[in-house]
């Protein structure tokens, strides 16, 4: 018998299924979301980076793009709404972007110099008419160093950050362009008593109605159950350009609930399937995608006063103690196995001297010099979720790390939360009362830039609320490394840099790396044109549905 779907799940399928018969006669692509919410539309994602991948890339455009056209190399980035980019070569703080001509948002308005400065201005000043505290978290957390933005010309912006910062044109992937014009209507239309109660009603208004530049537009919107998207016909890069009359995107965070929607033929597409169900799948003619991404899953250690992780030793011991080859059996063969945050041969490794293995018998006498026995364990909190973007299978893959650990001398507890608050509580750091105790965080996190993979959890200067240091890792000599990397404007120059950075990390193991994702997705055999890049994103555009 199939389990039982969740409310908001079943509530979402019920309306799908209760749709006019015109609905029946569109190419529909159904997808069930691990996220127990519909990521905001409002140009501005949350749920993480499952947000970005499904509200974010396919309604809106940023600067600059990842290339998520290629199965059998890893994604790289592409200009996205400017065609190229430049730093002042006497100024490293001032970058030139040269934007894409004739492009215009849903509503018709046009995308240009103009609208950049908006977008910037949305989450960096707060004295903008048009300023959204709500969308500061998610956006300026992954681009720390920008600062400001002028218009030139109409297709030419200039972007300031507060150091030189070559790591930029990477983090603008993550500041998507909606509409100005759009919001100011929903503006002036919107009822306050002060121009910021206005501002916040635009807002709430605009993410019912969005207007972005990107393939799709939204055609509907209901809160906590379904999202759907059209294409838009013209988009400015006809490879891009949809093949699917719609997109109905549904929040179904139980794993269960997700296996039992596709074997019933109630969506076509769901993210993280259950490890045990794939071959029933599988044996119902629908696939399973994955591939090798840059994204990590990891324990993130706290360094704050009285942790139990301040010690190496107990540090590198939880990283020679997780059995990472019964973790691989229990996913059904669906994860990576971690050496660091990037792998042997990655331009960034480095060469590490503390070698990340299954040493049961090195653990143990690490912990031993620390103080610590199976008769005598080290007591450790762990904040985790029970499901959401990237999480894997949160709950049966950290009972698995908590036996496997338990044999070396630690005594794991957790405090289980939902996705997007755990999320949330990642950014305000160990040291906030949302940690409730806990000295290790569970985020899993992409790494395919030195920011978003090192930088942010290695820096004093991401300590929280400014980015995702939870932890408080970091000193002069990685201050030194990430400076060292982040002035180098030459490629290879850079990744030496980041080579040292990344050893570094590894040594000092301010994580307990567990596995690396490699994004599993269970999709019906009638749904064409997917390529499942070596990313965390996908790209919806180039797929059908016969």
């Amino acid at each position: 018998m199939l389990p039982r779907l969740l409310p908001c799940a079943a509530l979402g399928l019920a309306a799908l299924l209760s749709a006019p018969a015109a609905l029946a006669q569109e190419k529909v692509l159904r997808i069930a979301m691990t996220a127990a919410d519909i990521p905001r539309t409002l140009g501005q994602p949350d749920q993480g980076f499952e947000g970005n991948r499904f509200t974010g890339i396919p309604m809106y455009d940023a600067l600059t793009h990842w290339d998520l056209s290629k199965a059998d190399a890893p994604s790289v980035l592409i200009p996205g709404l400017a065609t190229s980019w430049a730093v002042d070569a006497k100024d490293k703080t001032k970058w030139v972007f040269k934007l894409r001509p004739g492009v215009k948002f849903h509503d018709g308005s046009d995308l240009n110099a103009d609208s950049v400065v908006w977008n910037v201005r949305k989450v960096l000043d707060k004295d903008a008419p048009h300023f959204d505290a709500s969308q500061v978290g998610v956006t300026a957390s992954r681009m720390p160093t920008l600062r400001s933005a002028r218009k030139i010309d109409d297709l030419t912006v200039e972007l300031t950050t507060s150091e030189p910062d070559a790591f930029l044109p990477l983090n603008l992937t993550n500041l998507f362009m909606a509409s100005p014009a759009h919001w100011q209507k929903k503006f002036d239309a919107a009822a306050g008593a002060t121009p910021a109660d206005k501002a916040k009603a635009a807002w709430t208004a605009f993410a019912a109605d969005a207007s972005g530049s990107g393939p799709f537009k939204m055609a509907r919107f209901v809160a906590r159950e379904r999202l759907e998207l059209v294409p838009n016909k013209t988009y400015w890069d006809p490879k891009r350009t949809p093949k699917v009359d719609r997109v109905v995107l549904l929040p179904m965070p139980e794993a269960n609930a997700r296996t039992a929607a596709i074997m019933s033929g109630q969506v076509d597409w769901i993210e993280a399937p259950s490890p045990d169900a794939m071959a029933a799948i599988q044996g119902r003619g629908h696939k399973i995608y994955f591939n090798q991404q840059p994204h990590v899953w990891p324990w993130q250690l706290s360094f704050a006063e009285g942790s139990p992780w301040l010690d190496k030793r107990v540090r590198q011991a939880a990283n020679l103690c997780v059995d990472r080859t019964g973790l691989l059996k229990l996913l059904g063969g669906m994860m990576g196995i971690p050496k660091g945050t990037v792998p042997p041969g990655h331009p960034w490794w480095g060469n590490p001297k503390f070698d990340i293995k299954y040493d049961v018998a090195a653990g143990k006498k690490l912990m031993e010099e620390a103080g610590h026995t199976t008769a005598k364990p080290l007591k450790v909190k762990v904040q985790i979720s029970a499901s959401g973007s990237g999480q894997m299978q949160p709950l049966p893959m950290n009972e698995f790390v908590q036996q496997s650990l338990k044999q070396c001398g630690f005594d794991v507890q957790f405090d289980v939360i939902e996705w997007n608050t755990l999320f949330t509580n990642w950014r305000k750091g160990a040291k906030d009362p949302s940690a409730n105790g806990a000295n290790a965080i569970n985020v899993s996190y992409a790494a395919m830039d030195p920011f978003f993979a090192m930088v942010r959890f290695t820096s004093t200067k991401t300590f929280p609320p400014v980015s995702n240091n939870w932890g408080y890792f970091g000193n002069a000599e990685f201050d030194k490394l990430i400076a060292d990397a982040r002035t180098s404007f030459d490629d290879k120059a850079r990744d030496v840099a980041l080579s040292k950075l990344h050893a570094r990390i590894v040594e000092e193991a301010p994580f307990v790396w567990i596995a690396h994702d490699v994004g599993p997705r269970a999709i019906a055999a009638k749904v064409k044109g997917v390529v499942q890049p070596r990313s965390w994103f996908i790209d919806l555009a180039p797929v059908t549905v016969d």
